[in-house]
């Protein structure tokens, strides 16, 4: 097949529909209706002679070929997106930008109220939203510009994207102020005779807590439990469960719910938190600028 043959908006439809993986849902987002999204479909699967995506219980999945196709047409499509956007000096103190941060629930709790207060004061209207990393896809998100920046602890991170380090932190035990645990130190038999609030998270490097309570004999499927860690101080605060967190966390939550923490016994790896951008906007001027200013805010060498 040429690709003088092939009409672009194709892959337009296509892209949206390997996301969504509903007709429904890419229709929306391409303000189409869904049966002009189903004959775009029916065009680009007789122009490259394959199904493309098969309607199953769980929506449209991807053949073999679809997905060998994704991320280089969705790169494509952000190169010529990307070459059709002006470019615009970018100004923090009369920008009206909207900046999309993917972090997990732990990382709003830290990194939200700091970079709000901050903003507010040199960037008055530039609106900056979280997006709950594990639920996007931050490959395609971020490669399309909708995602501007990611912070966390992330693994397996894609070639394209560059990163630097904020800080490392390790785990605590955090309880209630007065707790019986707050008194002496804190053995890793004092802590296993506890009742523990597990944070159910499986991605890693949270699912380090389960494997570390476990093996000090905490059977985690007897404790309480909850799947993020938003709500680990209210619990904790009026309880005498004990939950191991990240450090950061406990430090932010221990004076507004009454909290105090210790070190933890188990052996748990330190936790690295990094930001994360993608390649295609390192010299963006707006990305830029937020980068300077998260790094500012939080690394532990903000000049690195």
């Amino acid at each position: 097949m040429e690709l003088r043959e092939l009409d672009l908006n194709l892959l337009l439809v296509f892209r949206e529909v390997f996301r969504e993986r509903q007709i429904s849902s890419a229709a929306k987002r391409l303000r189409l209706t869904q049966s002009a999204v189903s004959n775009a479909l029916a065009r680009l699967r007789r122009a490259v002679g394959d199904e493309l995506f098969v309607r199953t219980a769980d929506g449209m999945q991807p053949t073999p070929y679809a997905e060998q196709m994704a991320e280089p047409v969705a790169a494509a499509l952000a190169s010529l997106e990307l070459a059709l956007r002006p470019e615009l000096p970018f100004d923090p103190a009369s920008s009206r930008r909207r900046f999309a941060i993917a972090m997990t629930d732990v990382g709003e709790t830290y990194f939200m109220p700091g970079l709000v207060e901050h903003c507010m004061t040199l960037a008055p209207q530039v609106n900056v939203a979280s997006v709950r990393a594990g639920i996007v896809d931050l490959r395609a998100e971020m490669e399309a510009g909708r995602v501007d920046m990611a912070i966390g602890a992330f693994g397996d991170v894609p070639a394209s994207f560059y990163q630097r380090r904020l800080f490392r932190q390790a785990y605590v035990s955090l309880l209630r102020r007065g707790h019986p645990l707050g008194a002496g130190a804190l053995t890793r038999e004092r802590l296993a005779a506890a009742r523990h609030l597990v944070v159910t998270a499986m991605e890693s490097p949270y699912d380090d807590i389960r494997t570390a309570l476990e093996a000090v004999g905490i059977s985690t499927d007897a404790s309480f439990s909850v799947p993020h860690f938003a709500a680990v101080p209210y619990i904790v605060a009026s309880t005498d469960l004990v939950a191991t967190v990240p450090h950061k966390l406990a430090e932010r939550a221990a004076g507004p719910f009454g909290l105090q923490y210790a070190a933890s016994p188990l052996a748990l790896p330190a936790l690295q938190t990094n930001m994360f951008w993608h390649r295609r906007y390192h010299q963006d001027e707006g990305n830029r600028w937020l980068r300077a200013q998260v790094a500012a805010l939080f690394a532990e060498d903000a000049t690195g």
